[in-house]
């Protein structure tokens, strides 16, 4: 394990150990997750998939022998949303996320590159509708691709979405192999009343690259309760590593067999799959911390997508959620509980009022297998007792706060685009958490934070429960270092970062090591803080 990565394993062991829910964190760029896909051709709503073998990695060295969907040699997708260094490999855990538009037909062609001695596979998608198939045999679920050979599917989604794709054959073991993915639909008209990225500050103030919308659509469904600033895509998956042993094993077997009369060469495999005890346990086909390092990163070739989600102060984060794997998850997100928009493409709406949706606030959004979910999370400060942005009364750079209907400083009163606290919660305005912080906070508040040094290295935990540009200032110790003296902090820049993960403790663990796994950090980044997930 290289030294990076160990440094952010004792990181994180740390953040869990002292059972914090919110800790500050130097932010330094980081690579964000948004919900990278295709499109299909430049030409026609095609995607021409392959299935093949292949080998992803872990956190612990252990590389997997899997099988997965990729982009057929030759194919030339475009990608979503705009995306530096995006590529399509022959093959990729989970497969490519598949980026249509409700009511518009597309057509996927499967080409089937897995060794001869796997036999068929095949594609199926819940709850789109099949317009056509062409080429293959039939199978039990659908029509299937011989080694060597393709089949065609030709699918109209009626309603938008979040839906996972996967194999149709033999899934106890090709599933588990790797062979899934996703399709997110989009909305055929989305409501005009939903706005460019809410509450993104940083859009107006020219930070970064601003105007570019990262956002698939302006909302998730057909209706104005579904208007959203942020999105990002969950696929929750388990592994088995003696599943994928065994397979590879036999594959090679069958392969390299010289027949003899006395011992025929087998012509398929007879993988096990049962008893089932994972021992990895993955979001976008990688486990914790890789999955926090940037999509498309060079490093995990055949894994190109991450779980990195940051968001500003009261923006709306569209999470879209699907369990790919034997097991349901019980994920939990720290810092707010998620209202479930749909399950499966299917609106949630009251029974009494259609103008409001009747989803449930979900403290675990589980998922069982192959159930897909959309929902709302938000994060705003309120509750939490302390100024987010460290105000202190009589301080003169301590910028106003002047409370709208529902009790934050947003643009309804009175705040303008340069305003650093923007959404601050102003019932808490003025009251800093720390009695004797070093910086220029000063005094007051009910309680006075560790030293930094005494839990995490300051390269990576400054110190401060203080969101905003300068919140590196106002952290206690010696730690973190200056900006421009480390990579990790090249300015002073401050964010509120939330464990996401499954409540089922083996969950967050690589192998039985902790931490691990099914583990995730949602990064609050202050509004000033443009959120870049071009990177």
């Amino acid at each position: 394990m290289n030294h990076f990565k160990a440094t952010r394993l004792r990181v994180w062991l740390v953040w869990a150990g002292v059972g914090m829910i919110a800790v500050a964190l130097l932010w330094a760029g980081a690579a964000q997750a948004a919900v990278p896909g295709i499109t299909g051709t430049s030409t026609a709503n095609t995607f021409n998939l392959v299935a093949t073998q292949g080998y992803i990695t872990q956190p612990d060295g252990a590389a997997i022998y899997s099988w997965g969907y990729g982009c057929a040699a030759g194919s030339s997708p475009s990608f979503v949303p705009y995306s530096t260094g995006a590529f399509c490999p022959g093959m990729q855990i989970p497969g490519p996320t598949l980026i249509v538009t409700e009511n518009v037909p597309f057509t996927v062609t499967l080409t089937n590159n897995l060794p001869a001695a796997v036999g068929n596979t095949s594609l199926v998608f819940p709850g789109l509708q099949i317009v056509s198939v062409t080429g293959g045999v039939p199978g039990i679920l659908t029509q299937e691709a011989t080694p060597g050979g393709s089949v065609t599917y030709t699918l109209l989604a009626t309603t938008p979405g979040t839906h996972g794709y996967m194999s149709g054959t033999q899934a106890d073991l090709q599933v588990e192999m790797g062979l899934y993915g996703a399709v997110v639909v989009k909305p055929a008209t989305p409501p005009s009343t939903c706005v460019s990225l809410g509450s993104d500050v940083a859009q107006h103030l020219g930070i970064g690259n601003p105007g570019i919308d990262f956002r698939l659509a302006p909302s998730a469904y057909d209706h104005a309760a579904t208007c959203y600033d942020r999105e990002y895509l969950t696929q929750w998956m388990e592994l088995d590593p003696r599943i994928h042993k065994e397979a590879e094993t036999q594959v090679h077997a069958i392969a390299t067999c010289a027949a003899s009369t006395s011992s025929p060469c087998p012509t398929g495999l007879d993988v096990k799959t049962e008893p089932y005890h994972p021992a990895y346990f993955l979001i976008n086909g990688r486990s914790m911390p890789d999955n926090m390092d940037a999509s498309y990163a060079p490093n995990y070739p055949n894994q190109p997508y991450n779980a990195n989600p940051h968001m500003h102060p009261g923006d709306l984060v569209l999470v879209r959620i699907i369990g790919q794997g034997h097991w349901q998850h019980p994920f939990h997100e720290h810092g707010n509980h998620v209202r479930i928009l749909a399950r499966d493409g299917n609106l949630i709406l009251s029974q009494t009022d259609a103008a409001k949706l009747g989803g449930r606030m979900e403290f675990n959004t589980d998922t069982t297998p192959g159930q897909a979910e959309d929902g709302i999370f938000y994060w705003s400060g309120k509750g939490l007792g302390w100024d987010i942005y460290g105000h202190t009364p009589g301080n003169a750079g301590s910028p106003p706060c002047v409370a709208d209907a529902n009790g934050y400083y947003t643009a309804a009163s009175g705040a303008s685009a340069s305003s650093t606290n923007y959404y601050e919660w102003c019932a808490d305005h003025n009251h800093p958490l720390e009695t004797n912080p070093a910086g220029q906070v000063g005094s007051g508040g009910p309680a006075t934070q560790f030293d930094p040094l005494i839990v995490t290295n300051g390269l990576w935990y400054n110190g401060t429960p203080y969101l905003g540009p300068d919140a590196a200032r106002r952290s206690r110790g010696p730690t973190p270092l200056p900006p421009g003296m480390a990579t990790q902090n090249p300015i002073e820049e401050s964010g509120i970062v939330f464990m996401w993960h499954s409540h089922n403790e083996r969950e967050i663990t690589t192998n039985d090591v902790f931490p691990g796994g099914m583990l995730q950090m949602m990064v609050v980044d202050p509004p000033v803080w443009y959120i870049d997930e071009t990177l």
